[in-house]
């Protein structure tokens, strides 16, 4: 080609790479998005994603294990732009089976806490999920409850309610534990949590809610938004539950409530890095924060964005400041103390 038509191809390409924020190549106007966060919600931030910068977002939505050995089998050959997921065993997984690749940017890692993130930039947090305690107010009272390592105790014998072991969130909750406390601690915890359940794990958070407010249990370890979900609810039921049950946020004594994400990485064979890198920088966005807070009452991960109303009246509260990448990487012990410990 010649200098002139070089010259006159840069110069219509140009406006084009302009109108959509200059970092992405002006012909990278799609991007393959691997989605197994499932909440109708979050088609704002997709909507909104184009809106601002041109780029068409195709979804392929499946769980995640799914979509991860989708990932590996597709290999090279993969379309995948972007794995976003929910817990940081699940990111953790996805980063040892090698399907994201390291990506640097200054607007996200001057946006999202440093314990929030992949020490070597495979994935970032782009939202918060507490694991709380929901407790029957008949039958207990706040100045009870303490501790995740409290509920181990046998005062607490027939009142636990918790989902399985095989659960992602409780790996990643006993992940953490297994960090602050060490292995043997942590298996004495287990085994006394498990001998306090008032019923064999089953159902999800939602179901463990609904136990207390029916009386086969009296606290149940949940995640925030399932609680907020029924406060929120236009459904009576659903309401005269919430009623019936408090919120509490263990462990403001020491190292703070466990903090789980939900977050997302450039894929590693990914055809629209720029563009990828483009998507995970506008989730930081007081737009995207917004939708997270507001949609599914998720916590803002971004300093000074704001949680939804609902989540604002319950105060701010001590977080664990331990990176995700470290109790979601301790997922696969965690189990096996579980198992170990009749946690079925």
């Amino acid at each position: 080609m010649s200098h002139f038509r070089l010259l006159l191809a840069a110069a219509v390409l140009a406006p084009l790479g302009s109108m959509i924020g200059g970092a992405v190549p002006a012909m990278a106007q799609e991007l393959n998005l691997y989605n197994s966060r499932h909440y109708d919600t979050d088609e704002a931030l997709y909507t909104n994603f184009t809106k601002a910068t041109g780029i068409k977002i195709n979804r392929i939505e499946d769980s995640e294990d799914k979509l991860m050995e989708r990932m590996r089998a597709e290999g090279r050959n993969s379309p995948a732009d972007v794995f976003i997921t929910v817990d940081a065993g699940r990111l953790a997984r996805a980063t040892e089976a090698g399907l994201f690749q390291p990506v640097q940017s200054k607007v996200l890692t001057d946006a999202i806490p440093a314990n929030f993130r992949d020490p070597n930039g495979n994935w970032y947090g782009f939202s918060k999920r507490v694991r709380v305690l929901v407790y029957n107010k008949d039958k207990v009272k706040p100045s009870d409850l303490s501790t995740y390592e409290d509920l181990a105790d046998p005062k607490w014998k027939g009142r636990i309610t918790v989902r399985s072991s095989t659960n992602v969130y409780n790996q990643s909750l006993t992940g953490s534990i297994l960090a602050a406390r060490g292995e043997a601690a942590t298996e004495a915890w287990a085994k006394g949590l498990a001998a306090n359940f008032s019923r064999p794990p089953r159902g999800g958070d939602t179901d463990q809610i609904k136990a207390i407010a029916a009386g086969e249990g009296d606290v149940a370890i949940v995640n925030n938004y399932y609680y907020a979900r029924l406060v929120r609810s236009s459904k009576a039921d659903e309401k005269a539950v919430a009623d019936k049950v408090g919120i509490f946020f263990p462990n403001q004594s020491d190292r703070g409530t466990h903090i789980n994400i939900s977050g997302a990485g450039v894929a590693a064979n990914a055809p629209n890095k720029a563009a990828a890198i483009k998507f995970l920088e506008y989730l930081t966005t007081a737009e995207a924060q917004a939708v997270f807070a507001e949609g599914n009452n998720e916590f803002p991960i971004v300093k000074g964005a704001k949680p939804g109303p609902l989540l604002a009246q319950w105060g701010e509260f001590k977080e664990d400041q331990l990176n995700a990448a470290t109790f979601g990487k301790n997922n696969a012990e965690a189990l096996k103390i579980m198992d170990r410990a009749g946690w079925k």
